[in-house]
């Protein structure tokens, strides 16, 4: 299926029939913040206000999972037949692929991703994503356990109850499809937050829920701040499990809340810091370098698993660097809305300051800026844009703050080493351990060196691929649990056995 809108004047024009969401969605219905609160939509692509959004108080929170409550224990949706359940979804799979146009073009304005990314990869793996969780939901078995012929025990999974889904803003339709998906699939109930810059592709996702059927209350979104929406989830009694991706930081204020409320089940997806190693027999080389560049630069390196750390061996670093840089030119920052763009603009203009920052500071610290490192300005009319340069920094030390520290921002950090031994020894440097990459052609090395690194995915060969079969998570502060395949499953269910006496 190819997108129907072709140019850049086709998309712009298109961008001006969106019509945006004007409420929250609580227990089935739309519904306006109760001290009718909104905050201003600002698009990075020029910086222009879209729309308004509504902003839910604490007390829109409260009526949420009140609403989450009742549909859990009182409704249809955890006592529904599996089958019933992977229909209603299957619906909503259906209008999510009619409306699929619609949604890439507000994610493209939301947060500046390119509108062939969204519509091409977002989007496919949002659809992907729920009919995946769909048609798995009917095809889950408990089990029998062998304890003897007098005896019967029963071991079977329900679903755990009310559970909050916060996410974030750089792929917010498939790391929130990854929680959602199989929450709903296994009867829980959801309130979801989105994040701030991203709120309104969430509301009209929960709209085409409602219009396929799914219950009142089973799925409710409330934008609104982290401060108050996302901690008042946290600490809420009515919150059985929350599911988050996002920042360290606040991945650990929710376990602190956990501590402080009900000890709800908590599972996170958190920053990453991935190393990707090319050694001299790497299989294809050019593919290396193609793919190490692209793999920083796709979606303007707002990705917890961007291989920002290029650990070089020194007989091939030199060949490697100067691929980079020109496969770098491939990636200059341009409008999301024309399908040639490989890289729009990041996020916000705050996340540029950000970015600029970690620039700053990484040539204060001695690291050498091969290319790149300023903001751009593409001229009227994306002049408000926030656009960033790939930026390319060599002789990095280790144990500098651009190696350790997650940038979000389409910079990389280039370092070389002597030998195998030392790259292993320089990945695993790192508090992160979400991904890692390695290139290499023996088979005994590729499984040797893998085994070695600490990482919840190493991706051999390749980069950033991947399937629903197969879990996504990391190791050491990147985290806990794992979102995708049916691992996912054991974050939203509760294992009873059942014994009985025959």
């Amino acid at each position: 299926m190819n997108m129907p809108v072709k140019t850049v004047q086709e998309w712009t024009k298109y961008s001006t029939t969106i019509s945006w969401p004007k409420a929250m969605i609580i227990d089935g219905k739309p519904r306006a913040a109760r001290d009718d609160s909104y905050v201003a939509l600002v698009t990075p692509r020029d910086g222009s206000t879209v729309t308004q959004v509504p902003y839910a108080s604490a007390t829109d929170m409260d009526d949420a999972v009140a609403a989450a409550r009742r549909a859990f224990d009182d409704g249809p949706w955890p006592r529904m037949a599996p089958k019933e359940r992977k229909e209603l979804l299957l619906a909503w799979v259906a209008l999510m692929e009619l409306n699929r146009t619609e949604l890439a073009m507000m994610l493209s304005i939301e947060m500046g991703k390119p509108i062939s990314d969204a519509w091409g990869i977002e989007l496919r793996a949002l659809i992907n994503t729920y009919k995946w969780y769909a048609e798995i939901a009917d095809k889950e078995l408990d089990e029998i356990s062998n304890v003897g012929g007098d005896d019967l025990a029963l071991i079977t999974r329900e679903p755990v109850g009310v559970v909050a889904v916060v996410t974030p803003w750089n792929f917010p339709l498939t790391l929130s499809a990854w929680k959602i998906a199989p929450a709903l699939a296994v009867g829980c109930t959801v309130v979801h937050k989105p994040a701030d810059l991203t709120p309104l592709t969430a509301v009209r996702i929960a709209e085409l829920a409602l219009e396929a059927g799914i219950p009142a209350g089973v799925f409710n979104v409330l934008p609104g701040r982290g401060s108050v929406i996302g901690k008042g989830l946290g600490l809420h009694l009515g919150v059985d499990s929350l599911a988050f991706t996002g920042s360290t930081e606040v991945g650990r204020a929710y376990m602190e809340y956990a501590a402080q409320s009900n000890l709800k089940r908590v599972w996170l997806e958190l920053g990453g810091k991935s190393a990707n190693i090319i050694l001299p027999d790497a299989p294809n080389l050019q593919e290396a370098i193609d793919t190490a560049a692209w793999g920083i630069f796709f979606n303007s390196g707002q990705m917890c698993t961007a291989p920002s750390r290029l650990i070089l061996h020194k007989d091939i670093a030199e060949e490697v660097i100067a691929g980079v840089l020109a496969a770098s030119r491939n990636f200059q920052p341009g409008d999301p809305f024309d399908p040639d763009t490989q890289m729009g603009p990041l996020a916000s203009m705050s996340r540029r300051g950000e970015v600029q920052a970690h620039v700053d500071r990484a040539l204060a610290d001695g690291s050498t800026l091969a290319t790149g490192g300023h903001s751009v300005d593409l001229g009227a009319p994306l002049t408000g844009g926030a656009y960033y340069e790939p930026t390319v920094f060599v002789d990095v030390h280790p144990d500098s703050a651009l190696a350790q520290e997650e940038v979000f921002g389409p910079v990389l950090s280039v370092i070389t080493v002597d030998n195998e031994d030392e790259a292993i020894r320089v990945a695993n440097n790192s508090d992160y351990g979400l991904a890692a990459g390695l290139w290499a052609g023996s088979v005994s090395r590729v499984h040797k060196l893998s085994r070695q690194l600490r990482a919840g995915t190493v991706w051999v060969n390749c980069y950033e691929e991947g399937d629903l079969t197969v879990p996504f998570g990391g190791f050491k502060m990147s985290g806990n649990g794992r979102d995708k395949s049916r691992h996912a499953l054991d974050k939203y269910t509760e294992m009873k056995t059942t014994y009985i006496k025959l």
